[in-house]
């Protein structure tokens, strides 16, 4: 598998879902976005879940780690060597939460901590290469809402080699940066908005693309779930943000063009 490990490797490869209730958040992203979600019955993978699109793997769905953790998606970066980017993160300034452990016959997973305090995860890849779907109800993008992006950005490039590319938002609003590799943007980073309360801390925003972004998140809210933003326009498209029923928060998005 080192071809399909060089092919990932620092780029966006998975996300999934860490929660309280696994059987309840299944129910409502079926309800939300279409997914048939496969739940291994091998003890060694603790229940989780698999959502597919037209028989493709797109996210994930499990339990928690620990009680102790809110529920909320991981977005997982690939890595031809977990171990060695586990180095590079402390060298640029963040922790390792969870150093890199095998998970069955899959793969290898490690969780970390930027320097802004942003959970991220990363995925060295066996059996398991990652996303598979791809179009409507799947992955579609991930941005950082980081306090002193600026000073988290630094670290990125020194750990996944990601350069960013800044452009001005209006009035008001703080500059975006797109993260960039080898000319492609496969990420968002972005100063987090002062109003938001000092308890909450830097995090990553992971978004599921959509045909229809206003009635995905009337489907969200009839479903159960809290509303963020309402949908609006942006520059590259349209989106809105809920907390499911259970606190984890998310994006619905369309890209102009799609």
């Amino acid at each position: 598998m080192a071809q399909a490990a060089t092919a990932i490797a620092n780029k966006p490869v998975w996300v999934d879902l860490a929660s309280s209730d696994p059987a309840k958040s299944r129910d409502f992203y079926s309800k939300v976005f279409g997914w048939q979600v496969e739940v291994s019955d091998d003890p060694q993978y603790g229940g989780y879940g698999l959502a597919k699109v037209d028989g493709k793997d797109a996210a994930g769905i499990g339990g928690k780690m620990s009680p102790d953790m809110a529920d909320a998606w991981t977005l997982y970066i690939g890595t031809a060597d977990a171990e060695e980017t586990a180095r590079k993160v402390e060298a640029a300034g963040g922790k390792v939460v969870a150093p890199p452990f095998a998970v069955g016959d899959q793969g290898r997973m490690a969780v970390f901590q930027d320097s802004a305090g942003a959970y991220i995860a990363v995925w060295e890849t066996s059996a398991m290469g990652g996303f598979q779907a791809e179009g409507s109800n799947t992955y579609g993008w991930a941005e950082l809402n980081a306090r002193g992006v600026q000073n988290a950005l630094p670290f990125y490039r020194k750990v996944f080699g990601w350069t960013a590319k800044s452009s001005e938002m209006g009035e008001g609003q703080p500059p975006y940066n797109e993260f960039q590799l080898d000319g492609e943007s496969i990420a968002g980073a972005w100063e987090m908005n002062a109003d938001v309360p000092t308890a909450m801390p830097s995090y990553w925003m992971v978004y599921f693309g959509v045909d229809d972004v206003d009635g995905a998140y009337r489907k969200a809210l009839d479903a159960g779930a809290r509303e963020m933003l309402p949908p609006q326009d942006f520059p590259g498209g349209r989106f809105a943000i809920v907390n499911d029923p259970l606190g984890a928060m998310f994006g619905i998005l369309r890209m102009s063009g799609r």
